[in-house]
C-alpha cells in the first residue's frame, strides 16, 4: 500500500503531466506581445499602488495585454516570458480549483519591474525586505531581470489573484498562502518540463523545533513578525494544504469552498472529509506524522 507521501508525489507528477500537455499547444503569448500606448489598453483603471509603480521612471514603461492580463514592463523579452507563464498559471489554477471556463470580466494588471525600480517600489510600498512579489486588489507586482528561471514567485502571486477572483477575499491567511506555495511549485516545474528542462517541485521543509500546532496555524490573521517565523508559517501552511489535497481532490475543493464562505476550520474539515478524522487531535497526529517527510 502506498503511503500518503507517495500518493502526494504521484499527484504532483500527474498534475505536471496534465498541465504540460495543453501548454505545448497554448503558447500564443510566447509568440510576442504587441506593445501599445497606455491609453490603448482595454482598461486604464489603476489602484494607488499601480499608479505609484507607473510613477517610477515614467518614460521607461511599455504596455501590452493578453486574454486575462494587462502588462506594464520595461523589457519586452521579460514581458513575453511573464505573459506565457501567467496565462498558463491562470488557466490551470482555475482548473485545479474547479473554476475553469468561468468568465473573467476585468483583466488583472501585472507590473514587471527591474531590480532598481523594484527596490524603490518595495520601499515606498512598505513591503517586507524579503518580498519578491505582491498581489493586491487585482494588481500583481514583481521583479524580473532576464527571461528564464526566475522561480515560483509569479505562480504564487497568480494563485492569490485567481483565489481572490473566484472566491473573494475571505480565504484564511494560512490557506491562501499554503495553496499558493503548493500550486506554484508544481506549476513552475510543469512549465519548464514542458520545454525540455529537468525541473521538479522544490520545497523547504519544516524544522521540528518550529512546528506550529494546527489550532495556532489556522488562527493567524497576520504574518509572523520575523523572517524565520514567517518562513515556518509559509512552509507549514503549504504542508497542511498538501496533506489535505492528498486525501481527495474533490474533498479539498469542498473544503476550500467552505472556508471561502466563512466556515470554521473544524466544520469545513468535517463537512468535506466526513469521518476521515475522528477528532482535532487525530487530524493533528496524522498531519504531524507526515509533516517532516518529503514532499
Amino acid at each position: 500500500m502506498k503511503t500518503p507521501v507517495q500518493v502526494g508525489l504521484q499527484i504532483a507528477c500527474a498534475l505536471a503531466l496534465n498541465f504540460a500537455a495543453p501548454l505545448r499547444a497554448q503558447s500564443v503569448a510566447e509568440e510576442g506581445l504587441k506593445v501599445v500606448r497606455l491609453n490603448e489598453l482595454s482598461s486604464t483603471s489603476l489602484n494607488p499602488l499601480g499608479r505609484t509603480a507607473l510613477a517610477l521612471n515614467r518614460d521607461g514603461w511599455k504596455h501590452a495585454e493578453t486574454a486575462n492580463f494587462i502588462y506594464h514592463f520595461f523589457d519586452l523579452g521579460a514581458a513575453r516570458q511573464v505573459a506565457s507563464e501567467a496565462e498558463f498559471y491562470f488557466r490551470v489554477i482555475a482548473r485545479d480549483l474547479g473554476k475553469e471556463g468561468q468568465a473573467v470580466e476585468r483583466k488583472a494588471q501585472i507590473f514587471i519591474l527591474p531590480t532598481a525600480e523594484w527596490d524603490e517600489f518595495k520601499h515606498g510600498a512598505h513591503l517586507d525586505p524579503w518580498t519578491g512579489g505582491a498581489h493586491l486588489a487585482n494588481e500583481l507586482f514583481l521583479t524580473r531581470d532576464g527571461e528564464r528561471f526566475q522561480g515560483a514567485t509569479l505562480g504564487h502571486e497568480v494563485a492569490h489573484l485567481v483565489v481572490e477572483r473566484f472566491f473573494g477575499g475571505g480565504i484564511p491567511l494560512w490557506l491562501n498562502e499554503g495553496y499558493a506555495e503548493y500550486i506554484s511549485g508544481v506549476l513552475y516545474a510543469a512549465y519548464y518540463r514542458a520545454r525540455g528542462y529537468a525541473s521538479k517541485p522544490r520545497y523547504a521543509e519544516i524544522k521540528a523545533e518550529e512546528f506550529i500546532p494546527i489550532e495556532k496555524l489556522v488562527a493567524f490573521t497576520g504574518y509572523p513578525p520575523t523572517e524565520r517565523e514567517a518562513v515556518a508559517f509559509y512552509v507549514e501552511s503549504r504542508k497542511l494544504v498538501t496533506f489535505l489535497q492528498q486525501r481527495g481532490k474533490e474533498a479539498f475543493r469542498a473544503f476550500f469552498e467552505a472556508m471561502a464562505k466563512g466556515s470554521y476550520f473544524e466544520s469545513a474539515v468535517d463537512g468535506a472529509y466526513g469521518g476521515r478524522f475522528s477528532s482535532r487531535g487525530d487530524l493533528e497526529d496524522q498531519f504531524r506524522a507526515e509533516a517532516f517527510k518529503t514532499p
